[in-house]
């Protein structure tokens, strides 16, 4: 697979349908094929119009129009549509289905458990009910994102007990302003465990890319709480964003690449995600793969972060 993953979390929202299709295709032509999505994207903002599993869709009209899905690794996620919400075994069965239909493939190669929040759900239903997709042919692969180290270790072990489907990848939020999100429980579970990581918000929501300044503001759609974190108010997002900048200054290259770089060659990263609105856009993530921070930078880079 690619070594970075492209979020589909704008398609559907920020970028429309042409947009969509040409970031797709750049990113196609760029040597790209690791592309992550979610039947969600994008709920959160649905008083703009916006309506859940949009970037589904979009992701299956493209990969019609462009009959290229056995080249494409396609990564979704259950647990957070409005009408299939939770990890219960009916719903995720029945939100695999939609999403099926979505995508217009009778596959999906890597499925996540979007969110992990009801804990009175037994991992072992889960399980059983994500093994059955594996078993119909449904899914390739099963991960999980947003889950509690605790309720990620016993996972496992349920599936080595019982011979069924495990995670073979965990899709956390981790950057270099969010590393205990990661770092710590969760990271030596993926190291012992043989898993892949696969982070979100690899960019901060953007942060990261120098845009965020403090005492700035955007007129963005996704300059929205939450979403940027607020980092560039803090002394250490200040901190962070002088460090990347200072190496990529050093290099001439965007500040995007080196926040890119610093996570792909993180232990256990093998993809960082991150969205592209525009073709513009891709260039700095795409050289991620074409840049090694040397031991003095990545240096520079966890002393600021830590």
């Amino acid at each position: 697979m690619s070594p970075f993953c492209l979020g589909g979390n704008v398609f559907g929202w920020t970028a429309d349908k042409e947009q969509s299709f040409a970031v797709l295709d750049a990113y196609v032509g760029a040597g790209g094929n690791f592309i992550d999505t979610s039947d969600s994207y994008m709920n959160y903002f649905t008083e703009q119009g916006n309506v859940p599993g949009q970037s589904e869709t979009i992701i299956g009209e493209w990969l019609a129009a462009r009959g290229n899905r056995d080249d494409v690794v396609v990564a979704t996620k259950v647990g957070d549509h409005p009408d299939y919400l939770g990890l219960a075994p009916a719903t995720i069965k029945a939100a695999a289905d939609e999403s099926l239909k979505r995508l217009g493939s009778d596959h999906i190669d890597l499925y996540y458990t979007h969110f992990d929040r009801d804990e009175a759900i037994p991992v072992d239903d889960i399980i059983g009910a994500l093994d059955g997709l594996v078993t119909a042919g449904k899914v390739r692969a099963i991960a999980a994102s947003n889950i509690s180290p605790e309720r990620l270790a016993a996972s496992l072990e349920f599936s080595d007990r019982e011979g069924l489907a495990r995670y073979v990848a965990l899709q956390p939020q981790y950057n270099l302003v969010s590393r205990d999100t990661y770092e710590g429980a969760r990271r030596d579970i993926v190291q012992r465990e043989g898993l892949a990581c696969v982070p979100y918000f690899a960019l901060a929501s953007g942060f990261l890319t120098g845009k965020y300044r403090p005492g700035k503001t955007l007129e963005n759609v996704r300059n929205m709480p939450g979403l940027a974190g607020g980092y560039a108010d803090t002394e250490r997002g200040v901190r962070v964003l002088a460090a990347v900048e200072q190496v990529a200054q050093a290099r001439g290259i965007e500040m995007a690449t080196v926040a890119m770089a610093w996570l792909a060659q993180q232990p256990t990263v093998v993809a960082p995600i991150a969205s592209a609105r525009t073709v513009d856009q891709l260039p700095a993530l795409v050289a991620m793969d074409d840049v090694h921070l040397s031991d003095a930078e990545l240096q520079l880079l966890d002393a600021a972060s830590s």
